[in-house]
């Protein structure tokens, strides 16, 4: 399959030019040239079938003309060693946990397939350089992508975060792990992070000198494998009767998790609508609002992993529905939350139905509970993150002392390890020359 620009500026791909390369050369996102549609009977019948199965067919039908069936299937069965479970919580709201993988976040999939298909692209070029992952994270992000390339051969992996601005344990999953796994500790906002990885990919000097790619949502083989819960979420709903008039909420940062959703959609599943829930970085919410896509600086908030003011997946919305708001403003709603709405949502949650909300799903769930839901229908949230990776919020909201998963122990015994490196592009560009 050819991948075009959404910029529509740069000549098209194929797979693997689009998964070592990232970002096209006039600065847009790669898409699909068409998107496959899985036939009804066969969504259907999902519900009968494993989360592995599952994503056997989903895998097979973006990526199977692009690569070895039995490879593919390999690096299904490698990324999927564990399960993401649809929790009731109460009435007709389910929380889809994808909190299960190696660092409790619902990046590890993504994460952990990328790797697998970069290494199988790279040994299948036979490239004589080593590829250098950049990586900017909000949070969630450069913990699932070091862990998901952390000792893979050929590859070194640059970890950018904003200085302060994620939460210990966050932290400690990416600066700790030395070996092919670099930390740069930016002095600046997330927003800046992806501002240095886009630069980067546009620089003829630093592209000459060595191969670059990146592991955040914007290259394809990132987020579309995050369809794959959608279908088993539908799947799982199916076996217990609730898979009709299915409303979807997303917590939304970069908006690679929603997007993988609507290309689930867009591939046949049966989803009635969607909500973007947001914090206070409302760019998306305010474009449903007033058609107007108004980006502007990050703010700090509880739910750190979606303190995005310029989200780079917003390219790929507007392109997958032609551009028109009307499509989008009727497909998807949005809602936005302060903290002490956060707060208010976390401790109703778990005074009133006994489930322990992390701040990004809470702004999920909250949205689902304000959107409505008529007695038909069933609303799902996508619950991103385990609570205890942010222990210190969620313990100052609930009064509590929550427990921190034995995974995440692990994490916290390393010693800190992280490069101090101002916001400008100069400096950075000069790291990496010298590295």
């Amino acid at each position: 399959m050819q991948y075009y620009s959404t910029n529509k500026q740069a000549s098209p791909a194929n797979l693997e030019e689009v998964v070592i390369k990232s970002l096209a050369g006039d600065k847009g996102l790669y898409m699909p040239e068409r998107i496959p549609v899985i036939d009804r009977s066969v969504i259907a019948a999902m519900k009968d079938k494993s989360f592995q199965e599952i994503a056997d067919l989903v895998a097979q039908a973006f990526f199977g003309e692009d690569m070895e069936p039995q490879a593919l299937v390999e690096i299904v069965s490698e990324t999927l060693s564990f399960e993401t479970p649809v929790v009731h919580v109460n009435d007709n709201i389910y929380s889809l946990e994808l909190f299960h993988g190696p660092t409790l976040a619902f990046k590890d999939v993504g994460a952990r397939f990328m790797a697998r298909v970069l290494s199988y692209f790279i040994l299948r070029r036979g490239l004589n350089r080593e590829v250098n992952v950049l990586v900017a994270t909000s949070g969630d992000t450069g913990g699932a992508v070091a862990n998901g390339f952390l000792g893979v051969p050929g590859i070194n992996v640059f970890v950018l975060y904003p200085k302060g601005k994620v939460s210990p344990i966050q932290e400690c999953q990416f600066t700790t792990l030395g070996k092919n796994i670099t930390a740069l500790e930016i002095d600046g906002t997330f927003d800046d992070c992806q501002a240095l990885v886009k630069a980067a990919f546009v620089d003829d000097t630093l592209n000459e000198y060595m191969q670059l790619t990146s592991a955040n949502s914007i290259n394809v083989a990132r987020f579309l494998p995050q369809s794959f819960y959608y279908f088993n979420a539908y799947a799982q709903l199916g076996r217990a009767g609730k898979a009709d008039d299915l409303i979807v909420c997303v917590p939304s940062g970069n908006f690679g998790n929603i997007t993988a959703g609507l290309f689930a959609f867009k591939m046949g599943l049966p989803v009635k609508h969607f909500i973007a829930a947001n914090n206070r970085n409302d760019v998306f919410f305010e474009y449903l609002r007033t058609g107007t896509y108004n980006p502007h600086p990050s703010v700090e908030t509880y739910a750190n992993a979606m303190d995005v003011g310029n989200p780079s997946n917003f390219a790929r919305i507007l392109d997958l529905f032609g551009n028109s708001h009307e499509q989008i403003a009727s497909l998807i709603s949005g809602y936005r939350y302060t903290n002490e709405q956060i707060a208010a949502t976390m401790r109703n949650a778990c005074n009133l139905h006994q489930y322990l909300l992390d701040p990004h799903g809470a702004c999920g769930y909250q949205a689902l509970a304000d959107y409505g839901l008529k007695p038909a229908e069933t609303g799902l949230f996508l619950e991103t993150a385990h609570p205890a990776k942010f222990k210190e919020t969620v313990d100052r909201i609930l009064h509590s002392d929550i427990e921190i998963p034995a995974k995440l122990q692990e994490f916290m015994k390393g010693k800190k390890k992280s490069i101090a490196l101002g916001k400008g592009f100069e400096g950075f560009r000069n790291f990496l020359m010298d590295f």
